[in-house]
């Protein structure tokens, strides 16, 4: 299902006064029309028409569901907060914001309408893939209300610095809605880094790299991931356009209708202050007031899209516009030869194309822009391999397409010397250029953009509680390996975590699955853990043939009742520096500590703030690494480990497969060193991920709970094959 705040069509009146749905422009509904009729989806949105309600329909292979809005609630809700507050501050206040509280409390009901219509229709467990600023308060509603679902949300625009995201009243209330989710993507790294950090600021949840760990009652959080995920168009549709005859006969004639110039400079924008149309008419017209361009050589067509015209920021932007543009043309137009053809109208796609096709320069001058999919259009259309595209290096596009001719828009004379560069480029570079320009653009299309995300969203974001059928039919066909071994991590993977390591302990039903596989012909139990075999030992209570190692693979403990490890004189004098280090660091934060293991130590900054944390593991790792710089160092969750023997789960798995001589194994695991183990195993072994995020194990379970569940099957099946095997 997909939830925005536009349906993906216009609502149309005949002549003869019956209905019509027509499809209507825009960037999400250009990026997502071909995955939604691919994959039969749903489409939740409002279909354009005030205090008017509409039934579910299908509209060209979509099944669409209306949301109504009245005008009450499109002067509060859309142009107000979402367009007069939310845009700008998102825009890093290009236009100052306004903050109104009857504005937000129509923000908050409009928001509950949608949620409220979603959770109607969703099938169980249904995937909901919710976008854009409008609509930022839903995840947390629909989490709210319907848990079952796997939640996405997607930020088409900026997500400012939290110096500018703090202005907003209503701060925490819409980072909490939209943590409701259990992906939340963005157009730019920066701008997930953004709101990781105003989530740190704001809350002080814990945040890893991506993910962000949220309380979800008592002891237990939900993983969030936040991360960029840029998105793209339809390339190979737009190229095949372009290849119709009838399109560049239009794109002939459209040369033909500006006089035949020697180039035609494009702009296409939605009129709003962000977009910089502003900033490149005075780059253009300082030009032309140079003399450096000629209205009988050069024509900048602007198409300005009406957009928001009841917002008086968007009244007063017309106004501006249009007055220049009529300045420059009395200034600086021929008979014939205008020197500025503006256009205050949409046109179709069509039509785009054959501009795009006609025009020799793509100047994109925004000054904040989340992506801009008109720069990835312009260069999809351009099979000729031909024509040029400055760019603004604010938008999320200048990202990827490094090879378009970047500038900052604020910079008039930068816009000048990029236009100039523009027109007069040879014809050789403008080849070598968009053909890495096309190389880019097809390669990350809107097909890998979706499928990006919805892979991440459903394999790595949420992960649903119960044993997977897929799981299911390989235990069964592991259970059935002449000789096994079964290797488990400790913490995250049987026993939940903890705020005292001590605590810890195995989740009901692993002791007992447990001993029942260990009774079990040909099959070996081994635990695998990044603890100390003195701690493991004492927090997993592990029946005596159960095999252990810990520190990571440095202590072993095989079928022998001593433990393996032998440290030489140079390692005990790292031990001892690090320790004064560690200790040092960690007293002078609270609630960090240091704990001792026989070929490392370790500093646990779970229970300190972020900040300090982060702060402690930074100190600690530049001390060592100037100190110890041969010492391993490998990190955890909110640990920081230091060994004096380079040792990894990866190579205690080596071990104990050669010591059991096992055919098949099967190793379970939560953590990021785990995936040691998993790059180990072999083709007919059995990786079990636990939790989110991404990994090699190739199957995945949410939880503890899950993994004891695991066993016992295992057990069972185990069981059923060995008395087969004896009839």
């Amino acid at each position: 299902m997909v939830v925005s705040n536009r349906l993906p069509v216009d609502h149309e009146l005949a002549e003869d006064g019956t209905a019509t749905w027509r499809a209507s422009p825009g960037g999400l509904v250009t990026a997502l029309e071909p995955l939604m009729r691919a994959s039969g989806g749903v489409w939740v949105g409002w279909p354009g028409v005030a205090d008017q309600e509409f039934e579910p329909f299908e509209n060209d292979g979509i099944s669409l569901v209306p949301v109504s809005l009245s005008q009450h609630d499109l002067e509060f809700y859309y142009e107000g907060f979402s367009n007069d507050t939310l845009w700008p501050l998102y825009h890093d206040v290009i236009s100052p914001p306004s903050f109104h509280r009857e504005w937000w409390d129509s923000y908050v009901e409009v928001n509950r309408r949608f949620a409220d219509a979603v959770a109607a229709v969703a099938a169980p467990g249904a995937t909901v893939w919710v976008h854009d600023y409008q609509l930022q308060l839903v995840p947390r509603m629909l989490r709210e209300a319907r848990p079952d679902l796997v939640i996405g949300f997607f930020n088409h625009i900026p997500f400012p610095p939290y110096g500018i995201y703090s202005q907003l009243p209503w701060r925490k209330q819409i980072l909490d809605g939209l943590l409701g989710a259990d992906l939340i993507g963005f157009q730019r790294v920066a701008d997930a880094g953004n709101f990781s950090r105003a989530v740190r600021r704001l809350f002080g949840y814990p945040t890893r790299g991506t993910a962000i760990d949220v309380p979800d009652g008592g002891q237990r959080f939900r993983r969030v991931v936040a991360r960029h995920f840029p998105i793209s168009i339809d390339a190979n549709a737009f190229e095949e356009l372009a290849r119709r005859p009838d399109i560049q006969a239009r794109s002939r004639q459209i040369r033909d209708e500006l006089g035949n110039p020697k180039t035609i400079i494009l702009g296409v924008d939605r009129l709003d202050y962000t977009k910089g149309i502003g900033h490149r008419l005075k780059a253009y017209g300082e030009l032309l007031a140079e003399g450096r361009l000629i209205a009988e050589d050069v024509t900048l067509v602007q198409v300005a899209s009406p957009s928001r015209e009841r917002v008086g920021a968007y009244m007063d932007l017309r106004d501006e516009i249009e007055l220049a543009v009529g300045r420059m043309n009395g200034d600086y137009s021929t008979i014939g030869h205008p020197a500025v053809s503006y256009h205050h109208h949409g046109y179709p796609r069509e039509e785009m194309v054959a501009l795009y096709l006609a025009a020799d320069v793509m100047l994109v001058t925004a000054l904040r822009d989340g992506m801009n999919l008109v720069a990835k259009e312009y260069v999809a259309v351009r099979f000729d391999e031909d024509g040029v595209l400055v760019l603004s290096e604010f938008t999320g596009a200048s990202d990827q397409l490094k090879q378009a001719v970047l500038i900052n828009p604020h910079d008039i004379e930068d816009v000048k010397s990029a236009i100039l560069l523009a027109v007069n480029m040879p014809k050789p570079e403008r080849k070598r250029r968009m053909r890495a320009l096309r190389r880019k653009v097809f390669d990350n299309d809107v097909a890998a953009w979706s499928a990006s995300f919805l892979e991440t969203l459903t394999g790595a974001a949420k992960v649903a509680p119960g044993v997977p059928e897929n799981l299911v039919a390989a235990l069964k066909e592991l259970s059935a390996a002449d000789t096994l071994l079964v290797a488990l991590d400790f913490d995250g993977t049987i026993a939940p975590y903890v705020d005292d390591p001590d605590e810890a302990r195995a989740v009901d039903g692993v002791a007992e699955a447990v001993r029942r596989l260990l009774d079990l012909d040909g099959v070996r139990v081994a635990y695998v853990s990044g603890r100390a075999l003195a701690s493991l030992r004492h927090v997993a209570e592990p029946p005596e043939n159960v095999l252990l190692t810990g520190s990571h693979g440095v202590e072993v403990k095989l079928d022998t009742p001593t433990i393996e490890l032998n440290l030489v004189a140079g390692e005990i004098e790292q031990l001892e520096t690090l320790g004064r280090v560690l200790e040092r660091i960690a007293g002078s934060v609270s609630g960090a500590w240091v704990e001792h293991k026989p070929a490392g130590l370790v500093l646990h900054t779970r229970m300190a703030s972020r900040e300090e944390g982060m702060a402690a593991q930074r100190e600690a790792r530049a001390q060592v690494e100037e100190l110890l710089p041969l010492m391993t160092v490998r990190e955890g969750k909110n640990v920081l480990e230091f060994s004096v023997r380079s040792r990894t789960k990866g190579d205690a798995l080596t071990l104990l497969r050669d010591h059991t001589g096992a055919d098949r194994v099967m190793y379970a695991g939560d953590d990021v060193t785990d995936e040691d183990a998993f790059a180990v195993l072999h083709a007919g072994d059995l990786g079990l991920k636990i939790g989110p995020g991404a990994s090699l194990a190739g199957f995945r379970v949410h939880g503890p709970e899950e993994v004891a569940q695991v066993l016992a099957l295992l057990a069972d099946f185990r069981s059923a094959a060995v008395a087969a095997r004896s009839r």
